[in-house]
């Protein structure tokens, strides 16, 4: 990891897979992810872990499949939303979006368990950011 500040307009430059997060900083035993999305991800869930959404460009909606039913909420540019640990959930984002994660070291992009992994997006633990 970079002892220098970090850009994160330079980071998410120095890539173009949607679906496929950069590793640009660490917190204790956390990642600070971003990724480029557009469509649709995948149903899934993690059963030991919230996961933390800030949208730094575009729109994003998570749906969830939650004990009352399934809803979506919608993530304008600047949002901020997190997926209860063990909560099934699907993010897409139809025009495109970039986002930053915070999740623990090591946490799949697919969650412990999900429906089959389409090939646009990549079932990873994140990528070193290369820049």
């Amino acid at each position: 990891m970079s002892s220098e500040p970090i850009s994160l307009s330079k980071a998410l430059a120095s890539f173009d897979a949607l679906w496929s997060p950069r590793i640009v900083t660490r917190v204790n035993d956390y990642d600070v992810r971003v990724a480029k999305v557009e469509g649709e991800h995948v149903w899934h869930v993690h059963e030991d872990t919230d996961e933390f959404f800030l949208v730094l460009d575009g729109e994003l909606s998570i749906r969830l499949r939650e004990p009352e039913g399934e809803r979506a909420v919608l993530l304008p540019q600047g949002a901020v939303f997190t997926v209860p640990r063990g909560t099934e959930h699907k993010p897409y984002a139809p025009s495109g979006a970039a986002i930053l994660l915070f999740e623990p070291t090591g946490t799949p992009t697919v969650g412990d368990r999900h429906d089959a992994v389409p090939d646009h997006v990549d079932a990873t633990t994140g990528h070193e950011l290369g820049v």
